[in-house]
């Protein structure tokens, strides 16, 4: 799967998991979206990790400064 696969879908998981539109680009912070908070978080991480059938080790998505880090993560996951 290559990254523009994996923008695709995560804007899907984004677009189900916040009220508002997020648009997902390799810099977008959680300090960018007012919704984001730290339940957000997990449900996020939660529905990423069902999207694309991954599962992240403890700190690996806390790591991650960025989207374009979470991609890079997933697909890592995805080619493990």
């Amino acid at each position: 799967m290559d990254n523009q696969e994996i923008y695709r879908r995560l804007q899907d998981v984004f677009d189900a998991v916040f009220m508002e539109p997020v648009v997902v680009t390799p810099t977008l912070t959680a300090k960018e979206v007012e919704e984001w908070d730290s339940l957000i978080h997990v449900s996020l991480v939660l529905a990423v990790e069902s999207e694309f059938g991954v599962r992240f080790r403890v700190g690996e998505v806390e790591s991650a400064k960025n989207v374009g880090d979470l991609v890079d993560l997933i697909a890592k996951r995805c080619a493990a």
